[in-house]
């Protein structure tokens, strides 16, 4: 009933049957548990249309979900897909971590995600943000710092809150700030819907190269986030990252750098006034004497100060993104340095999770890439020692960042997992060559139950120590997804006892 066309006549159809689907023979693919596939089945139960959803996972994994859905006549296929109920579907919605060459894809006519849907109706201010790591707490700071002068703000995307769920909140203007991640992204390709004032893009490290075939194919998906962007729209990306750079270059003015430090800009030459420049830039930004600062219209503003809530330079950084997005918004600098001020940060980044004996416990269960665990490490290191508890499930990824930063740190507590494997194999090799005395900390380990790991993290901690969970892997084979993780940790810390058990030094036999 839909035709495959991206005509002026085809979009307004697609968009009357998005705003009234009265009718409609609706497939959500992917119920899951964080919110997105009950907003959208919600969304459409409401508005008339017939929905079944559909999920590989049971009944019994999905009820808390299915609970949020009850009153409303959807039909559910759980514990594995059926054809029919794709093939003979006027309307699949799919969740953005199923690809596209999926079969089952493949026999639909008409495929939509809840961004697309919510992006087809709806004209607000748009700042989407993108990037590796850091993405989270940018969305985050930016809705954190507007709120104060735009109290109307609303939040949503990869940050696990569905923008279906405040679609009638939204009218035109609303400023709304919504994190995509490459996979949402993806599916918003040729559809001419996403053309935010301002994207950010904050990095673009190894990640997720279990599902894509090269780092340019993964750099394609979040080039998206620009390229529908009109003339006038703004773009803010780094300006130490070798791919985001590329990415400024192709957007074109106007365009805001940001860098981890003045030094940075210096090979672009300086201006009449001796601050570095950036042809093209409409600005342009860098942390310098512990604080981020703008230079923009031949002004230079300090817009993060130096005390900050949130610990750590990699932080400071993602909040001078945040900032510097808040400014080009039309906010007063004065106004997006207090705000930035007392942004307090969010769950599982860096999130303290206790204190007990002069110990404390972080809990950094997002970082699920190398990079992200040896940013953690640093942030804390100054502070005191750190025993660090990492490891989990590989995506393929390059380990040496995290060899590195374990190197750095009093003891390592493994959590078992394909990754930790593969990190364990690392930490032989490098102990083994010369540059690897004096030896590594020792690694206890590798545990399945997260209890027992800050148990024996706690055994080897003492006054002034840090227990930092940052696993630098993916969550899957132990864990239902890094969240869990999380909570798992803060649970464990929140039990711990005095009791001490001492655990056996890790040991690997020699291969022979």
């Amino acid at each position: 009933m839909f035709l495959k066309n991206n005509g002026e006549a085809m979009k307004q159809q697609r968009r009357a049957l998005l705003q009234d689907p009265r009718g409609l023979r609706v497939t959500i693919m992917g119920l899951g548990l964080h919110g997105g596939g009950i907003a959208t089945a919600e969304y459409f139960a409401r508005r008339g249309a017939t929905v079944t959803v559909t999920d590989t996972k049971t009944e019994n994994e999905l009820s808390s979900s299915i609970q949020r859905l009850a009153g409303y006549p959807i039909r559910y296929h759980l514990g594995g897909h059926r054809m029919e109920d794709f093939s003979g579907a006027d309307l699949v919605l799919k969740n953005p971590a199923v690809p596209a060459d999926n079969p089952y894809l493949q026999a639909s006519s008409w495929i939509e995600t809840d961004i697309s849907v919510f992006l087809t109706l709806t004209e607000p201010r748009l700042i989407a943000v993108t990037g590796s790591k850091g993405k989270s707490t940018v969305v985050s700071a930016i809705h954190h710092i507007l709120k104060a002068v735009y109290p109307e703000t609303l939040l949503g995307g990869n940050i696990k809150v569905s923008p279906l769920t405040f679609l009638d909140q939204v009218k035109k203007g609303t400023p709304v700030v919504l994190e995509l991640s490459s996979w949402q992204l993806a599916d918003l390709r040729g559809r001419g819907v996403l053309d935010p004032e301002i994207s950010v893009v904050t990095n673009l490290m190894h990640d997720h190269q279990n599902r894509y075939k090269s780092m340019e194919d993964y750099a394609a998906d979040k080039r998206e986030i620009y390229a529908g962007q009109s003339a006038e729209r703004l773009l803010i990306t780094s300006h130490d990252d070798p791919y985001c750079r590329a990415f400024g270059d192709e957007h074109g003015p106007p365009l805001v750098r940001i860098a981890a430090e003045n030094a940075s800009f210096s090979k672009e030459g300086p201006d009449r006034d001796g601050n570095p420049s950036v042809a093209g830039a409409a600005g342009h930004a860098f942390l310098e004497a512990n604080e981020g600062v703008l230079l923009y219209e031949e002004s230079k503003e300090v817009l993060v100060p130096e005390q900050v809530m949130v610990p750590g330079r990699h932080q400071k950084l993602n909040l001078l993104f945040a900032a510097a997005a808040c400014r080009h918004f039309g906010m007063d600098g004065e106004q997006v340095r207090r705000e930035a001020a007392g942004f307090p940060g969010i769950p599982h980044r860096l999130e303290p999770a206790g204190r007990a004996e002069g110990v404390s416990y972080i809990n950094d269960t997002a970082a699920t890439i190398p990079e992200a665990a040896e940013a953690a490490v640093d942030s804390l290191i100054e502070a005191g020692p750190v025993i660090l508890i990492t490891g989990g499930t590989d995506k393929q990824l390059d380990f040496t960042p995290l060899i590195s930063a374990a190197g750095r740190c009093k003891a390592l507590v493994l959590l078992a997992g394909s990754g930790t494997e593969k990190l364990m194999s690392g930490l032989d090799e490098k102990v083994k060559a010369p540059s690897g005395k004096p030896p590594f900390p020792p690694c206890f380990g590798p545990f399945q139950l997260m209890e027992e790991a800050v148990r024996a993290a706690s055994s080897l901690a003492e006054n002034g120590d840090q227990i930092l969970l940052s696993p630098g892997c993916a969550s899957f084979e132990w864990f239902e997804n890094e969240f869990d993780r999380g909570k798992q940790f803060l649970a464990a810390v929140q039990k711990r006892t005095k009791t001490v058990t001492a655990y056996p030094q890790t040991i690997k036999k020699e291969k022979n």
